[in-house]
């Protein structure tokens, strides 16, 4: 690691109050991982009164927002955490994939307009919605082309999202009680795409420590039948992503990764004050209404998220064997009460926020490319 290491405690901290014990639970046993991994000490979970001060290598659940936040827990830059920063909290969601239906449309603080021009290629047809009286315009607008995708933009791991087909069912979704507070919160209304497949391309960055990686993630069903999140797959090398591109990749997975990056570095022009050592997109390819492919960046993710016990895995693999060139980790999330597979490791078991089991393990294959 480097000097800015040396001294560090890894701290793991839940960021959301009342978070459900499977993300608090996750997070420190990263943060134990990962301090296990880079040979530092681990300091358990934030705590001001310990921790105030110190020199701290973070492991936030969430995006850090705001200036105030940053000082507070000592984060002067992307050497002081695994994730991200952020000037306002709505640059850490899915709004900013999409712009905005007309240039009247009401906005956050701090909005860019430079980041949607920047991205407008490498993304799904869509728009971003943050008052309940654009919400029409921008949905007549975008069924035009077929079927649109709701998304709130502070849901993850694919909840709360619908289809919404013609007019009718617009006007139905608009007329709910809870419509004007949901608008307010901001939405995405999204081309929707059948026969999906979900690319995660990403960079992490750990001291003098960079993996790149490409793969796939799928969905399970949790224990209300809901299907949301249920693991990765990943390829990852040691280095940037010029070296994951020399691997033999389909060229579906290649325009994946050049979409990734054209997001990732829209982000660092439209957003200055915005940093991260976490960097993960998700990108859609499917069939649009009228049977043709697309493929565009969903969102993205500056924070632990559902594949970085894969990275972490992938991370610990590198340093006990410099000479790999490459590997295949999964990280696999399940809500079916289950032994681990052999050879598994174990990250969290025990109660979910919407069911009564979670179970989430790693598995590390050779890359046989």
């Amino acid at each position: 690691m480097t000097p800015t290491h040396c001294n560090k405690l890894v701290v793991a901290h839940s960021t959301r109050e009342a978070a459900p014990l499977h993300e608090i639970e996750t997070n420190r046993a990263l943060a134990r991982w990962l301090a296990q991994v880079l040979g530092l000490t681990f300091g358990g979970s934030y705590d001001l009164d310990l921790h105030l001060g110190r020199a701290l290598y973070l492991l936030p659940t969430q995006t850090l927002v705001g200036p105030a936040q940053a000082r507070a827990l000592n984060i002067k830059g992307p050497q002081d955490l695994w994730g991200g920063y952020v000037d306002h909290e709505f640059i850490a969601t899915k709004a900013i994939s999409h712009g905005l239906s007309s240039p009247d449309a009401s906005a956050p603080e701090g909005w860019s307009p430079l980041f949607g021009e920047r991205v407008r290629k490498v993304v799904l047809e869509g728009l971003s919605v943050f008052a309940l009286e654009d919400a029409r315009p921008a949905g007549m607008r975008l069924l035009e082309g077929g079927p649109i995708r709701l998304k709130p933009v502070h849901a993850c791991a694919g909840r709360g999202q619908e289809v919404i087909h013609n007019p009718k069912e617009l006007d139905a979704v608009l007329a709910r009680p809870d419509a004007a507070a949901l608008f307010n919160q901001g939405v995405v209304f999204e081309q929707d795409l059948r026969e999906v497949i979900t690319h995660s391309v990403g960079q992490s960055f750990f001291g003098d420590h960079v993996i790149s990686y490409c793969g796939d993630q799928y969905l399970t069903q949790d224990g209300q039948g809901e299907d949301v999140y249920g693991g990765s797959n990943l390829l990852v090398v040691p280095g940037d992503y010029k070296d994951l591109l020399k691997l033999d990749l389909p060229d579906d997975v290649r325009l994946a990764i050049q979409q990734a990056q054209v997001f990732d570095t829209a982000a660092d022009e439209a957003y200055p004050g915005f940093y991260a050592s976490r960097r993960n997109y998700d990108i859609a390819q499917g069939l649009d209404s009228h049977g043709h492919r697309c493929s565009g960046v969903l969102e993205q993710s500056w924070r632990m998220g559902g594949a970085s016990s894969a990275e972490v895995a992938a991370l610990q693999s590198f340093i006990h064997n410099p000479g790999l060139r490459a590997i295949r980790v999964s990280s696999v999330e399940t809500y079916v009460d289950q032994a681990l597979p052999a050879d598994a490791i174990e990250v969290y078991r025990g109660p979910a926020e919407n069911s009564d089991f979670l179970l989430k393990y790693v598995t590390v294959k050779p890359y046989d490319g």
